[in-house]
């Protein structure tokens, strides 16, 4: 059960750091947003706003941020990583040391650890060790939506079921519904592939190649994440819920989603350095695609 007296430590101030340190704070729980770009931090601390990637949506004047990392974990009942993938390792590694005796440990990252591959809960045990409990946040959720208000649910996959139930209660609200598994795998597979298969839609549709198209990616898409699940050892139920089906359509479908936009930009004729360049943030799904590749062999 979530305590709204205990301090949670959201650590990256991207456009869904911000926004689930925003919705946290909203709920009256102590939020604290780390970050490394002072400008940025200074004006979420100050003008409580994130000028850069949500402009003109205002903050919660109880959120704070701070770019000393020691300060932003310090009393923390648990800690949110929500940092690009492949900056996760390093994130958590600095993290480690100053990790609060009793807090455990989650984030909202998607895809695979670049270069090995890993999927990021196996990164995270090998750094944090046996005992810390983690919990991976994930499913269809775009940060303008969450950080607006508007009505949004995810899912929380963790190795220990009480852990995974504090996040979810602590994110659990009027217009955000927060349900609970025990499937990391699949989670965490269901996040990566779902923005590979969005630059595809993508594609498709940067193409004019017609709906019939996009419903025939989607649905075979589906499939091969399905298969894949199996081999590795997810449950299937996993990727027909929110953390797969649901994530999968909406990041192929939605104009907000920065995966879907590269692919579009690649079927109009764009280069991948120009379209890369002109979305401004990252792109999860120009490295998972190699992983995807690597665990389906």
């Amino acid at each position: 059960m979530s305590n709204h007296a205990d301090k949670i430590a959201v650590l990256g101030a991207g456009s869904w750091g911000t926004a689930l340190a925003s919705l946290l704070a909203r709920h009256g729980h102590p939020t604290v947003l780390w970050g490394r770009d002072a400008a940025m931090v200074e004006a979420i601390d100050q003008r409580h706003e994130n000028t850069r990637y949500l402009p003109g949506i205002p903050l919660p004047e109880s959120l704070r941020a701070t770019t000393d990392l020691a300060a932003a974990v310090k009393d923390a009942a648990w800690i949110l990583v929500v940092v690009p993938s492949h900056a996760f390792g390093e994130t958590v590694r600095a993290l480690a040391p100053l990790r609060p005796a009793d807090a455990g440990v989650a984030w909202a990252t998607k895809g695979f650890e670049p270069g090995s591959g890993r999927f990021l809960h196996e990164v995270a045990r090998e750094v944090l060790g046996p005992d810390v409990p983690l919990a991976v946040v994930t499913g269809p959720s775009f940060a303008k939506e969450v950080t607006q208000g508007l009505p949004t649910a995810i899912t929380v996959h963790g190795d220990a079921p009480d852990f995974a139930q504090q996040v979810a209660d602590a994110m659990h609200g009027p217009a955000f519904r927060a349900y609970t598994g025990d499937d990391m795998v699949g989670a965490e597979l269901g996040g990566a592939m779902k923005n590979v298969l969005a630059v595809a839609t993508g594609v498709a549709d940067g193409m004019q190649l017609g709906l019939n198209a996009r419903a025939g990616l989607i649905t075979r898409g589906l499939n091969e994440m399905l298969r894949l699940a199996a081999a590795i050892g997810a449950k299937p139920e996993t990727l027909m819920g929110l953390a797969g089906l649901g994530d999968l359509v909406l990041t192929c479908t939605g104009d907000l989603s920065r995966n879907r936009r590269l692919g579009l930009a690649l079927g109009r004729g764009q280069t991948l350095t120009d379209a890369v360049r002109e979305i401004g943030q990252v792109v999860e799904s120009v490295q998972t695609a190699d992983e995807v590749m690597r665990q389906a062999r």
